[in-house]
């Protein structure tokens, strides 16, 4: 594919000039209608090596007010990067609404160089593209522009390109013998970039292949792709109807779901509790060092009804953990800076390193549960979030993350007892408001809703663990005793 491309465009001077003069101008007029209007954008800059990426986003920046943008360099993973899901350092670096944010390389290094050389390995290649493909529809589906270019100049402009950055003490140090490696085998490398362009040349992110012998030419051709797109982004938004965000309807067929038929008798008696909360602690002080010592990280996720014990079973989970190793996230309202990223990237950014666990007092499954009842989003916003939030679990599974799920289940007589016992008990009155019991009055809403989230978000590598919660001794140590298990089986994996 790539060796069908005409390499010899070329653009003069004084064309080329004038030319890039009218682009500046439109594109930063379009920077500022795009701030005015919300969106984000994210440019991407891929391709050979020596083909001028550095020097296409200088030229591209130029017309930008540099407050609205950042530029980030994809070079190897660090140290804190590879205890991390692969696309962590990506998903933290989005940008807000408004803003821009340049990739000089990208997440496409894991499917490019790392490829090359046998970093990535062949059979590691499905889910990598599986991946990369989420993480931009879940992206654009949110609103966010993304521009891709790859950078195309042959094996000879390419060594030509090597040899003069080697000649000079100041340029030396760019080339690398790895850079040389691809050159030598050229042929190998582009047939690995041309399965990448196939395989992510999407609708909704497509490439521009940018022919860049002649640096002038490129450059226009960048900066008139973007002015562009821009454009088009820009006209589309403003031609969507402006409609009130309404909570969506459920859909009846989960009218008789999981949770009524979720068995509430389960109790614990004081003694049996106490010896099994003692037994299972004493295990989960080992298994985190263990989960340490593998380099294993944990997701760890709690849903439930208001009151249904959350805060008590993260207690008693995290009584015998060294504090160093995990973090408790509790999860607000999004504020100012939150709901202007995806809404997912809050999360993103407390997910944890590898051999650390991240608990989260609620999640990302508030966007198909409060946010679908309150109306503070869209109905296909909520409905889209289902396979959103399937792909990046199944992404933190495929990076060796065990993700645990609880949703702690009481009935409505047990709230209320638990509501009333809160407000008579001036240590815990701060733990109702007046929200709780508005959200009461919405019970069966939430819980159509909440059977629907557990229909079509327990997987295979994440499923949900229902737990009985009236009776919270019973509780906590289900919740331990599930922890515990699914520790010590991977941890046995792992040993093999």
């Amino acid at each position: 594919m790539l060796e069908k491309i005409d390499l010899k465009k070329k653009c003069q001077g004084k064309e080329y000039k004038a030319r890039l003069e009218e682009e500046s101008a439109k594109l930063s007029v379009l920077q500022r209608q795009c701030k005015e209007a919300g969106i984000p954008v994210i440019i991407v800059f891929e391709g050979f090596g020596a083909a001028g990426k550095g020097t296409q986003i200088n030229r591209l920046i130029q017309a930008m007010d540099p407050r609205g943008f950042s530029v980030y360099t994809s070079n190897k993973e660090s140290e804190d990067e590879r205890l991390h899901p692969f696309l962590w350092r990506y998903w933290t670096k989005i940008p807000a609404k408004g803003r821009f944010a340049i990739f000089d390389r990208s997440w496409y290094r894991r499917v490019l160089v790392d490829r090359f050389d046998k970093i990535t390995k062949k059979e590691e290649l499905p889910s990598a593209f599986h991946d990369i493909l989420s993480f931009e529809r879940q992206l654009t589906d949110d609103g966010t522009v993304i521009i891709k270019f790859f950078l195309y100049i042959s094996k000879e402009e390419q060594k030509k390109r090597f040899k003069l950055l080697e000649d000079s003490k100041e340029t030396a140090w760019k080339v690398t013998e790895a850079d040389w490696k691809r050159n030598k085998e050229y042929s190998e490398y582009l047939k690995i970039n041309e399965e990448m362009l196939e395989k992510t040349d999407m609708d909704y992110a497509p490439w521009v292949i940018v022919e860049a012998m002649d640096k002038n030419y490129a450059a226009l051709k960048i900066i008139s792709s973007v002015t562009a797109r821009l454009e088009k982004e820009l006209e589309k938004k403003a031609a969507l109807t402006k409609s009130e965000k309404k909570a969506a309807k459920v859909v009846d067929k989960y009218k008789s779901g999981v949770l009524s038929g979720v068995d509430l008798s389960k109790a614990l008696s004081n003694k049996e509790y106490k010896q099994k909360l003692d037994s299972l602690q004493k295990k989960m002080e080992i298994l985190h060092s263990e989960l340490y010592r593998l380099r294993i990280p944990v997701v760890i996720c709690f849903e439930g009804w208001d009151a249904g014990g959350k805060g008590g079973a993260i207690k008693r989970l995290t009584s015998h953990m060294d504090p160093r190793g995990y973090q408790v996230n509790p999860t607000a309202s999004p504020n100012d800076t939150e709901k202007a990223h995806h809404y997912l990237w809050r999360f993103w950014n407390n997910m944890p390193k590898a051999g650390h666990i991240a608990i989260f007092d609620r999640t990302w499954y508030g966007r198909v549960m409060v946010e679908r009842i309150e109306g503070f989003c869209s109905e296909a916003e909520w409905k889209r979030a289902y396979q959103e939030i399937n792909e990046m679990e199944e992404h933190l599974t495929n990076s060796g993350c065990i993700v645990l799920k609880f949703w702690l289940h009481i009935d409505k007589d047990e709230q209320e007892r638990r509501f009333k016992e809160r407000m008579e008990n001036p240590a815990k009155q701060w733990k109702i408001t007046d929200e709780d019991w508005r959200n009461r009055e919405k019970w069966d809403e939430y819980e159509k809703a909440v059977d629907e989230m557990l229909v079509r978000t327990s997987t295979t590598y994440a499923p949900w663990e229902i737990v009985e919660a009236n009776s919270k001794y019973y509780a906590r140590v289900k919740v331990l005793k599930t922890v515990v298990e699914a520790m010590e089986k991977e941890i046995e994996k792992r040993k093999k």
